[in-house]
């Protein structure tokens, strides 16, 4: 099985780590959910409502309701009819089943989206559920699951999701490059293959479909509510259009809404993303687009009054300030530990060399490699596969780096190290006393992406041929013997988890 990961398969890796994923369930929450769920007092709308403040929790229970046979041709589209198909007893099993973590170490990029989605939620119900009372639950829960997707990510890999809202949100940077470049892929169709998997209510793949696949009835109503701001203007385009008129009219495009306008908010209310997104809803909505800023508003406050976290960002905040005194800033990230864990690098070592491999796809695996070459003191580096014909070294996992490791891709063929380094597995630390002498055959991109005169790089083979180069150094510092030592040590229990790996691949 070669190692490499084309850019085709990519989907079907996310997937395989992220579908059955268990999510997280707040400790302080578990136990008055557990009451609940076992006390037969309660109706199935009051423990629905509890269940808003656990969202991992409803998402776990709709899933699986709608794993069920019986729901193939019929999923649920609301909580409580989730927990009416599947039963007390099962959501009782269930949240035993699922992780309890303390609030204070929930991973913060969760804690933000779950926030968001809450937001979200009451944006939809404040502005669409009284008018469509009939269908309010579908509105209710639908907007809040709209972004489950990403709870998932944001619980496996929480880093690049923070990553992802530091480029996106506070650089200002286009999305698609960042997530190409993050994920190897666009993110919407991660989040709708998905929503698929777990058969999410119908509404949340047609608004993902609109956004990722099908976009020109969208783009058209963006150019009608930006082109015409009055109602009889707008009425007389919209009769000239019934295509558009009817599609204005879908009660599922309620929660795409709502969602969009609490991610448009979180990022800036004064930004071109959430004015498009207001223009948009009061065209939907057949009102004026002060009065629906008002009201948005408002319902940001509403919002921040129950769920506001002083750990996470609400939008509602930056009502009370101009919006470049007070907004939504990246969080710093953590300095790098100069000395590693031992205990965390044994750990890691065992997972890599146990036999058969753990591992059941190989971002898990390189996951692995890049916190056992952290534990052991290596703050900055980047883990590069190599392509079927060695022309090609593609970094597929990395730390510590300024610019997004995915962005590293190194040809072979311009380099005589790099060639050399794949002849064989071979090490080579650099130092100052020897920098002089091979600066001028490293790869211009992999000197800015790691910019040290101590630098370490050592091929690994899979039998006799060599599929990767693992690059590291200590942010700068010197690299000592023994540390020279972990850093080979390390390498050979990365070698020897991609042969467990592969061989376990067939």
């Amino acid at each position: 099985m070669p190692l490499q990961i084309p850019d085709k398969d990519r989907l079907a890796s996310w997937l395989q780590l992220l579908e059955n994923l268990p999510l997280p369930v707040p400790a302080e929450q578990h136990e008055r959910i557990r009451r609940a769920l076992a006390d037969n007092r309660r109706s199935l709308r009051d423990i629905a409502e509890l269940l808003q403040d656990c969202p991992t929790l409803a998402l776990a229970i709709l899933r699986e309701a709608n794993r069920a046979a019986s729901a193939r041709d019929n999923p649920a589209e609301s909580l409580e009819v989730a927990l009416s198909r599947l039963g007390l007893s099962r959501a009782s099993a269930l949240l035993e089943r699922l992780p309890s973590v303390k609030q204070a170490d929930m991973p913060p990029a969760l804690g933000q989206m779950l926030l968001i989605s809450r937001h979200a939620m009451q944006q939809a119900s404040g502005l669409f559920a009284g008018r469509l009372a009939r269908l309010w639950q579908e509105i209710h829960w639908g907007s809040l699951f709209t972004l489950a997707p990403l709870w998932a990510l944001a619980t496996a890999r929480p880093d690049l999701l923070e990553q992802w809202q530091q480029q996106v949100f506070g650089q200002g940077r286009a999305s698609a490059e960042v997530e190409e470049a993050l994920l190897g892929m666009r993110l919407l169709p991660l989040c709708l293959a998905l929503a698929e998997r777990w058969r999410l209510p119908e509404w949340i793949g047609q608004g993902l479909r609109l956004l990722s696949e099908d976009r020109e009835l969208l783009v058209r109503a963006l150019h009608l509510a930006h082109a015409e701001s009055q109602p009889l203007a707008q009425q007389q385009r919209l009769d000239a259009d019934p295509e558009l008129a009817r599609w204005l009219t879908r009660p599922a495009n309620t929660i795409l809404l709502a969602n969009s306008l609490a991610m448009a908010a979180h990022q800036s209310w004064s930004g071109p993303h959430m004015l498009r997104w207001q223009r948009l809803t009061a065209l939907y909505l057949q009102m004026p687009l002060e009065d629906l800023q008002q009201q948005v508003h408002g319902l940001a406050a509403q919002s921040a009054r129950r769920d506001a976290d002083p750990r996470y960002w609400h939008p509602a905040q930056a009502l009370l300030w101009p919006w470049d005194s007070r907004r939504w800033l990246p969080r710093a990230e953590k300095p790098a530990q100069p000395m590693g864990s031992p205990d965390q690098w044994r750990r890691h070592c065992a997972e890599l060399l146990r036999s058969p491999s753990p591992f059941s796809n190989l971002l898990q695996l390189l996951d692995c490699a890049a916190e056992a070459l952290q534990a052991c003191g290596y703050g900055r580096g980047a883990l590069l596969l190599a392509d079927r014909q060695q022309s090609l070294l593609q970094a597929r996992r990395g730390f510590g780096l300024a610019q997004p490791a995915e962005a590293l891709q190194l040809s072979v063929a311009n380099s005589q190290l790099l060639r050399k380094l794949l002849q064989r597995p071979a090490r080579l630390q650099l130092n100052p006393g020897n920098i002089a002498d091979y600066s001028a055959v490293l790869p211009g991109r992999l000197k800015s992406a790691l910019p040290s005169e101590h630098l370490m790089l050592r091929s690994l083979s899979r039998g006799t041929k060599v599929v990767m180069l693992v690059v590291a150094d200590r942010q700068g510092q010197a690299i000592s013997e023994v540390q020279a030592q972990a850093f080979d040590k390390t390498c050979q229990c990365i070698e020897r988890g991609i042969q467990q790996f592969a061989g376990g691949q067939g």
